[in-house]
């Protein structure tokens, strides 16, 4: 199982791109976090935007068609994906995020 983050600017182009993901079923869940502020470093300078962090849980497997996707219709020319491995998770949610994902 993976983790993968992605942030965008606001909450209807996160809620699309959650709805998407699933329904094409590159992951089994979406979580949108809410507003939060993002410091970084674009284009020479350090810059400061709101933006909302999406925690995608998907498997590995997917990870591959995931970033593929992300990277065609993701909003930024450059997004943020981040994929985190699962160390440990429950069985049962293994069990139903194989279950959709197959």
């Amino acid at each position: 199982m993976l983790v993968v983050l992605t942030t965008t600017s606001s909450l209807e182009e996160a809620e699309t791109l959650a709805e998407r993901i699933v329904a094409e079923k590159l992951a089994a869940c979406v979580q949108i976090l809410p507003q939060m502020t993002s410091i970084y470093f674009w284009k020479g300078k350090i810059a400061k935007e709101s933006e909302h962090l999406l925690m995608i849980k998907t498997l590995q497997e997917k990870f591959e068609n995931l970033e593929t996707f992300l990277s065609l219709n993701h909003p930024y020319s450059v997004p943020e994906i981040v994929a985190l491995p699962v160390e440990n998770v429950s069985e049962s949610y293994m069990e139903w995020m194989i279950n959709y994902l197959s």
